[in-house]
């Protein structure tokens, strides 16, 4: 809505509005870029048009989605799911994103499945048997290794510390 409403407020015309992303009905001018760019400061959002960090940006969004939706795997490898989804080589994602980030994009991808996977035990309140499975884990013990990995402790001690902090439902 706040992209919206800057550039309705503008008079930019345009055909879509995405999660990151809008289709103009024609190139902006420098002056509208300026205004488009103060305009959008107002809410803390800035206009990316270098490419390399537009590919990121649409990397991080593709895996945020997949990591939150309920069928999280749809069969396709993940790099075959980034590869057809933004019409690039895998390759050359991964090497743009490690560029522009400094971490890989399978790191980033760890990290917010595990978000993923505290969100389900806090709010949720399901198993870690059940989430390894809607998640697509190989195995619980996989799971519990990468959660640990990542968070420096185990399920169901990030469980009880929730618990005991009020947070599980």
């Amino acid at each position: 809505m706040a992209v919206q409403a800057v550039l309705e407020g503008l008079k930019i015309d345009y055909l879509t509005i995405e999660l990151g992303r809008v289709k103009l009905v024609s190139a902006l001018t420098p002056e509208q870029k300026n205004e488009l760019n103060e305009g959008l400061k107002h809410y803390e959002l800035e206009l990316m048009d270098n490419k390399k960090m537009i590919i990121v940006e649409r990397i991080k969004i593709l895996i945020i989605q997949k990591c939150q939706s309920p069928d999280f795997e749809n069969g396709l490898k993940f790099s075959v799911y980034l590869s057809e989804s933004l019409e690039y080589d895998y390759t050359y994602l991964a090497n743009i994103f490690s560029e522009m980030e400094g971490s890989t994009i399978e790191r980033f991808y760890i990290l917010n499945r595990i978000e993923r996977v505290k969100e389900l035990m806090i709010y949720e309140a399901l198993s870690i048997k059940e989430i390894a499975y809607q998640l697509n884990y190989s195995s619980v013990s996989h799971l519990c290794l990468q959660f640990k990995k990542v968070t420096g402790q185990t399920p169901t001690i990030f469980k009880k510390q929730c618990e005991s902090h009020g947070f599980v439902r």
